[in-house]
């Protein structure tokens, strides 16, 4: 018998797919619910709760980011993963900005949702961390009270804008920044999307974080939607 690994919704229009997540999800040791539209989905969060949602985002009705909009809304904390088209970058950055923790994309392999699911119940179930409270991941130490950055236990000197980029990642360990919400963070809503900035930023965070830049372990890039650091 599995232990209990968290009980997650599966909000899919396909029946098919939905089938072929819940049955090796179940097998792991996830109680997993279904919902076929977005409609059920929001009717059933409402009786039932649940420490993961995996969401499709094109199903007929409201659809999927309007749904996650009003998961949001009503849940802060429940994570929400959806499920994206490999192709369709602009799908993936409308649902981080819907107010989704993550994505995957289709076709998926299995142990990489499982993966994903894990992580996200692992979270829900941490308690809250307060803004002021140290973060630790890996090598590197990050105290906001101090503004203070080491690794190894040596102190790292980074700009208040490095620093600042540094503790959104850290804070958000294991799930995607878009580009637009890292820049709302450092300077502000209507900063724009100056990615070029973000390069630059991101590069020189490596440069004094990462033991080889070029191949980075700790802040990884998500292609044409953002950053994220390492799940810790």
């Amino acid at each position: 018998m599995n232990d209990f690994l968290g009980k997650i919704l599966i909000v899919e229009d396909d029946t098919a797919l939905r089938k072929s997540v819940k049955t090796p999800l179940s097998l792991l040791g996830f109680f997993v619910d279904e919902a076929g539209s977005g409609e059920e989905a929001l009717m059933t969060v409402r009786s039932t709760s649940f420490e993961a949602i995996l969401l499709d985002i094109n199903m007929p009705g409201i659809g999927g980011i309007e749904t996650c909009k009003r998961l949001r809304r009503a849940f802060t904390r429940l994570p929400i993963i959806m499920l994206t088209v490999r192709e369709e970058e602009d799908d993936k950055v409308n649902a981080l900005e819907a107010g989704a923790d993550d994505y995957i994309t289709k076709p998926f392999q299995i142990r990489e949702l499982t993966a994903r699911v894990k992580a996200a119940v692992r979270r829900y179930r941490a308690p809250e961390r307060p803004e002021q409270l140290e973060i630790v991941n890996g090598e590197i130490r990050l105290d906001p009270v101090r503004r203070r950055v080491e690794k190894n236990g040596e102190e790292v000197h980074l700009t208040p804008r490095e620093f600042e980029a540094l503790h959104a990642l850290m804070c958000r360990a294991g799930r995607p920044i878009t580009h637009a919400k890292l820049l709302s963070q450092l300077r502000g809503d209507g900063a724009g999307v100056e990615r070029g900035y973000l390069r630059v930023l991101i590069g020189q965070l490596r440069k004094k974080l990462e033991a080889d830049p070029s191949q980075p372990e700790y802040i990884l890039t998500d292609s044409y939607i953002g950053y994220r650091f390492r799940d810790a």
